[in-house]
Protein backbone atom coordinates (compact mmCIF):
# COMPACT_ATOMS: atom_id res chain seq x y z
CA UNK A 1 0.00 0.00 0.00
CA UNK A 2 1.22 3.41 -1.01
CA UNK A 3 -1.44 5.69 -0.46
CA UNK A 4 -4.53 5.72 2.11
CA UNK A 5 -7.17 8.38 2.32
CA UNK A 6 -7.70 8.61 6.16
CA UNK A 7 -9.76 10.81 8.34
CA UNK A 8 -9.68 12.06 12.41
CA UNK A 9 -11.08 14.84 14.90
CA UNK A 10 -7.98 17.11 13.61
CA UNK A 11 -5.50 17.38 10.63
CA UNK A 12 -2.64 16.06 12.72
CA UNK A 13 -4.47 12.78 13.96
CA UNK A 14 -5.51 11.88 10.76
CA UNK A 15 -2.44 12.40 9.06
CA UNK A 16 -0.69 10.10 12.12
CA UNK A 17 -2.81 7.09 11.84
CA UNK A 18 -1.85 6.95 8.10
CA UNK A 19 1.91 7.18 9.03
CA UNK A 20 0.82 4.24 11.33
CA UNK A 21 -1.14 2.55 8.77
CA UNK A 22 1.35 2.85 5.93
CA UNK A 23 4.49 2.53 8.81
CA UNK A 24 6.02 5.29 7.04
CA UNK A 25 7.32 8.68 8.49
CA UNK A 26 6.49 11.80 8.18
CA UNK A 27 9.59 12.75 5.38
CA UNK A 28 8.65 9.45 3.37
CA UNK A 29 5.30 10.91 1.86
CA UNK A 30 3.13 13.70 0.88
CA UNK A 31 0.05 15.07 2.64
CA UNK A 32 -2.49 16.50 0.74
CA UNK A 33 -5.51 17.63 2.88
CA UNK A 34 -8.74 17.18 1.46
CA UNK A 35 -10.80 18.46 4.50
CA UNK A 36 -9.65 20.59 6.91
CA UNK A 37 -12.73 19.46 9.35
CA UNK A 38 -14.44 21.91 12.21
CA UNK A 39 -15.47 21.61 15.77
CA UNK A 40 -19.06 22.17 14.86
CA UNK A 41 -21.57 24.22 17.05
CA UNK A 42 -20.47 24.33 20.43
CA UNK A 43 -17.72 22.17 19.90
CA UNK A 44 -20.43 19.11 19.86
CA UNK A 45 -23.00 19.12 17.51
CA UNK A 46 -22.29 18.97 13.22
CA UNK A 47 -18.63 19.20 13.62
CA UNK A 48 -16.66 17.31 10.73
CA UNK A 49 -13.75 15.04 10.27
CA UNK A 50 -10.65 16.15 9.24
CA UNK A 51 -9.56 13.81 5.88
CA UNK A 52 -5.83 13.53 4.55
CA UNK A 53 -4.70 11.52 1.85
CA UNK A 54 -1.17 10.64 3.03
CA UNK A 55 0.68 8.94 -0.33
CA UNK A 56 4.42 7.14 0.27
CA UNK A 57 7.04 9.34 -2.05
CA UNK A 58 8.51 7.24 -4.72
CA UNK A 59 11.48 5.89 -3.48
CA UNK A 60 13.90 3.64 -6.02
CA UNK A 61 15.80 1.62 -3.11
CA UNK A 62 12.81 0.54 -1.54
CA UNK A 63 10.83 -0.15 -4.21
CA UNK A 64 13.76 -2.40 -6.37
CA UNK A 65 14.27 -4.51 -2.98
CA UNK A 66 9.94 -5.18 -2.70
CA UNK A 67 10.25 -6.37 -6.25
CA UNK A 68 13.52 -8.99 -5.78
CA UNK A 69 12.17 -10.35 -2.26
CA UNK A 70 9.11 -11.33 -3.94
CA UNK A 71 10.86 -12.86 -6.63
CA UNK A 72 13.18 -14.82 -4.52
CA UNK A 73 10.18 -15.54 -2.43
CA UNK A 74 8.49 -17.38 -5.35
CA UNK A 75 11.87 -18.66 -5.93
CA UNK A 76 12.69 -20.36 -2.69
CA UNK A 77 15.88 -18.57 -2.66
CA UNK A 78 17.28 -16.77 0.62
CA UNK A 79 18.93 -13.90 -1.28
CA UNK A 80 20.90 -10.95 0.63
CA UNK A 81 20.47 -7.71 -1.10
CA UNK A 82 21.94 -4.81 -0.89
CA UNK A 83 21.45 -1.12 -2.91
CA UNK A 84 22.98 1.80 -3.61
CA UNK A 85 21.56 4.63 -5.19
CA UNK A 86 24.91 7.24 -6.81
CA UNK A 87 23.88 9.96 -9.36
CA UNK A 88 21.01 8.07 -10.77
CA UNK A 89 22.46 4.50 -10.57
CA UNK A 90 21.44 1.92 -8.72
CA UNK A 91 23.77 -0.59 -7.51
CA UNK A 92 22.32 -3.93 -6.68
CA UNK A 93 24.22 -6.76 -4.96
CA UNK A 94 23.17 -10.04 -4.45
CA UNK A 95 24.35 -12.44 -2.22
CA UNK A 96 23.55 -16.24 -0.63
CA UNK A 97 23.68 -19.64 -1.71
CA UNK A 98 22.67 -20.94 -5.25
CA UNK A 99 23.81 -18.26 -7.27
CA UNK A 100 24.29 -19.53 -9.72
CA UNK A 101 20.55 -20.39 -10.55
CA UNK A 102 20.50 -16.34 -10.98
CA UNK A 103 23.24 -15.80 -12.92
CA UNK A 104 21.84 -18.46 -15.36
CA UNK A 105 23.67 -19.16 -18.96
CA UNK A 106 26.02 -16.25 -20.15
CA UNK A 107 23.93 -14.53 -17.67
CA UNK A 108 21.03 -14.52 -19.25
CA UNK A 109 19.10 -14.59 -15.97
CA UNK A 110 20.44 -12.28 -14.16
CA UNK A 111 20.47 -10.01 -17.38
CA UNK A 112 16.43 -10.60 -17.61
CA UNK A 113 16.17 -10.10 -13.74
CA UNK A 114 17.84 -6.90 -14.15
CA UNK A 115 15.89 -5.51 -16.97
CA UNK A 116 12.85 -6.32 -14.84
CA UNK A 117 13.78 -4.14 -11.76
CA UNK A 118 14.73 -1.55 -14.42
CA UNK A 119 10.89 -1.34 -15.61
CA UNK A 120 10.23 -1.57 -11.72
CA UNK A 121 12.16 1.60 -10.77
CA UNK A 122 11.58 3.59 -13.54
CA UNK A 123 7.61 3.32 -13.75
CA UNK A 124 7.48 5.93 -11.38
CA UNK A 125 10.63 7.63 -11.14
CA UNK A 126 10.76 11.52 -11.96
CA UNK A 127 13.85 11.00 -13.75
CA UNK A 128 15.62 7.70 -15.23
CA UNK A 129 17.66 5.53 -13.21
CA UNK A 130 20.08 3.10 -14.65
CA UNK A 131 20.14 -0.55 -12.51
CA UNK A 132 23.41 -2.89 -12.38
CA UNK A 133 22.26 -5.99 -10.76
CA UNK A 134 25.29 -8.19 -9.90
CA UNK A 135 26.19 -11.18 -7.63
CA UNK A 136 29.50 -13.09 -6.83
CA UNK A 137 30.74 -10.11 -8.79
CA UNK A 138 29.72 -11.90 -11.90
CA UNK A 139 29.59 -8.25 -14.16
CA UNK A 140 33.40 -7.79 -13.78
CA UNK A 141 34.31 -11.53 -14.60
CA UNK A 142 32.64 -11.38 -17.38
CA UNK A 143 34.18 -8.32 -18.49
CA UNK A 144 37.69 -9.17 -18.30
CA UNK A 145 36.70 -12.71 -20.22
CA UNK A 146 35.15 -10.47 -23.10
CA UNK A 147 38.05 -7.90 -22.77
CA UNK A 148 40.48 -11.47 -23.08
CA UNK A 149 38.13 -12.80 -26.10
CA UNK A 150 38.04 -9.34 -28.21
CA UNK A 151 41.93 -9.12 -27.96
CA UNK A 152 42.43 -13.06 -29.21
CA UNK A 153 39.88 -12.52 -31.89
CA UNK A 154 41.58 -9.36 -33.18
CA UNK A 155 44.85 -10.95 -33.41
CA UNK A 156 43.07 -13.89 -35.27
CA UNK A 157 41.16 -11.11 -37.91
CA UNK A 158 45.35 -9.42 -38.08
CA UNK A 159 46.47 -12.79 -39.06
CA UNK A 160 43.76 -14.57 -41.64
CA UNK A 161 42.77 -10.95 -42.96
CA UNK A 162 39.04 -12.08 -42.29
CA UNK A 163 36.59 -10.73 -40.46
CA UNK A 164 35.13 -12.38 -37.29
CA UNK A 165 31.80 -12.21 -35.81
CA UNK A 166 30.86 -13.43 -32.30
CA UNK A 167 27.84 -14.91 -30.63
CA UNK A 168 25.05 -12.49 -30.28
CA UNK A 169 25.20 -10.55 -26.90
CA UNK A 170 23.10 -7.81 -25.20
CA UNK A 171 24.37 -3.92 -25.63
CA UNK A 172 26.04 -4.00 -22.39
CA UNK A 173 28.68 -6.57 -23.35
CA UNK A 174 28.93 -5.68 -26.82
CA UNK A 175 29.83 -2.02 -25.91
CA UNK A 176 32.77 -4.30 -23.74
CA UNK A 177 34.07 -5.35 -26.98
CA UNK A 178 33.89 -1.97 -28.85
CA UNK A 179 35.68 -0.59 -26.02
CA UNK A 180 38.33 -3.15 -25.80
CA UNK A 181 39.18 -2.78 -29.24
CA UNK A 182 38.78 0.98 -30.16
CA UNK A 183 42.02 2.42 -30.11
CA UNK A 184 43.57 -0.80 -31.93
CA UNK A 185 45.49 0.74 -34.87
CA UNK A 186 44.51 -2.16 -37.28
CA UNK A 187 40.95 -3.09 -36.76
CA UNK A 188 37.76 -1.88 -35.87
CA UNK A 189 34.20 -3.10 -34.67
CA UNK A 190 30.47 -2.64 -35.38
CA UNK A 191 27.58 -4.27 -34.65
CA UNK A 192 25.27 -6.31 -36.95
CA UNK A 193 21.58 -8.00 -36.68
CA UNK A 194 18.48 -7.23 -34.74
CA UNK A 195 17.80 -7.50 -31.38
CA UNK A 196 17.83 -9.96 -29.20
CA UNK A 197 20.31 -11.42 -32.29
CA UNK A 198 22.65 -8.73 -32.73
CA UNK A 199 26.37 -9.27 -32.97
CA UNK A 200 29.85 -7.88 -33.02
CA UNK A 201 31.82 -8.29 -35.87
CA UNK A 202 36.11 -7.46 -35.98
CA UNK A 203 37.40 -6.24 -39.15
CA UNK A 204 40.58 -4.94 -40.51
CA UNK A 205 40.49 -0.97 -40.87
Amino acid sequence: MDEIRQSGKSIDEAVAAALAELGASKDEVSITVIEEGSKGLFGMFGGKEAVVLVRRNFNPERAAENFLREVFLSMGLIVKIEIQLKDKHLFIDLTGEDMGILIGKRGQTLDALQYLVNLVVNKSSASYISVMLDTENYRQRRKETLETLAFNLAKKVKHTKKNVVLEPMNPYERRIIHSALQNDRFVTTFSEGEEPYRNVVITLK
